[in-house]
């Protein structure tokens, strides 16, 4: 089993083809927002991992997953944080009955 660390590229690119397959060089790029210079060094790593396999056709380069036994490993942290949120006070009605003009 390959344990691949959360929060990297190579988690991002494995989870995004599991998602969406065939697809292209391009397309993964523009879904994960990189460059398609350091996609493909990323993707030459896991190709030389055993992991996947770039299928170079005239035009455009498919990425083929070619194994699925692999585990995110690391700790699972919260993208975004969460803001407590605490009952309001109701606000206490003031009685202006005793106020100097109505004496």
């Amino acid at each position: 089993m390959i344990e691949i660390t959360t929060g990297t590229i190579a988690e991002r690119i494995l989870k995004q083809l599991q998602k969406t397959y065939p697809v292209t060089v391009m397309v993964l790029a523009d879904k994960l927002g990189l460059s398609r210079r350091v996609l493909l060094r990323e993707l030459e790593k896991l190709q030389i991992k055993g992991i996947l396999q770039l299928e170079p056709l005239p035009g455009k380069v498919y990425v083929r997953l070619l194994r699925s036994d692999f585990r995110f490993v690391g700790k699972r942290r919260q993208r975004k944080f969460i803001k407590k949120s605490y009952p309001k006070k109701p606000k206490k009605e003031v009685n202006d009955d005793n106020d100097v003009m109505y004496v």
